[in-house]
Parts: structure tokens; C-alpha cells; sequence
């Protein structure tokens, strides 16, 4: 999965589209990712144990085909290759500008 914990998105499609923000979890079995702030839902939460009920505000996972990565450099929506050095480090690049990709994690 070419999108990671850290990285800045901006979503195509849905509720909250054109709307950017960061990725707080990645999921890369189901190819899924959780954007803070973005795609939230509401629900409805019985009290237990001494906590106190009602409606939470929770972010929802999206695909990760519906999102775009916004490269850091050139702030722009891009696509993902990689270059390897000659040590065999392998890192992420930005398709349009050739800038390395560095996720905050």
C-alpha cells in the first residue's frame, strides 16, 4: 500500500470530497485508512460501567482508492513511485516533482 500513517490526502469521493487531512491508522490487509477529521459518522452508545451514554462523533475507514496523495513539496495530488539508492534503500517519490515523500509518523 503506497499511502501511509502520517501521509497528508485528499479524498475523491463521497460526503467529504475535496477535502484534505491526515492519516491517523492504515489498514494495508483490507486496503483501508482512517483520516482524521474526515468521513465521521454519528453513534448512538449505551452507558457502561459508569460512563456516561450517548452520541459519539467517530471517524470512519475509507478506501484507499478513493484518496489522492498530496505531495509535501509541490502540494499537488500525485501518484506514488519509488526509487532505489545503490545501498538498496528503498523510498517513495513524488511522480510530478521527484521529491522524496517523508510521512510524519
Amino acid at each position: 500500500m503506497k499511502i501511509l500513517k502520517g501521509d497528508q490526502v485528499k479524498i475523491l469521493l463521497g460526503k467529504d470530497k475535496g477535502r484534505t487531512g491526515e492519516v491517523i491508522m492504515s489498514f494495508p490487509k483490507t486496503l483501508k485508512i482512517v483520516v482524521k477529521g474526515l468521513n465521521i459518522f454519528k453513534k448512538h452508545v449505551k452507558p457502561q460501567n459508569g460512563q456516561k451514554g450517548g452520541i459519539v462523533e467517530k471517524e470512519r475507514s475509507l478506501l484507499v482508492s478513493k484518496v489522492a496523495l498530496v505531495c509535501p513539496s509541490c502540494s499537488k495530488t500525485v501518484r506514488v513511485g519509488y526509487n532505489v539508492d545503490k545501498n538498496g534503500v528503498k523510498t517513495r517519490i513524488c511522480k510530478k516533482c521527484q521529491a522524496p515523500l517523508i510521512s510524519k509518523k
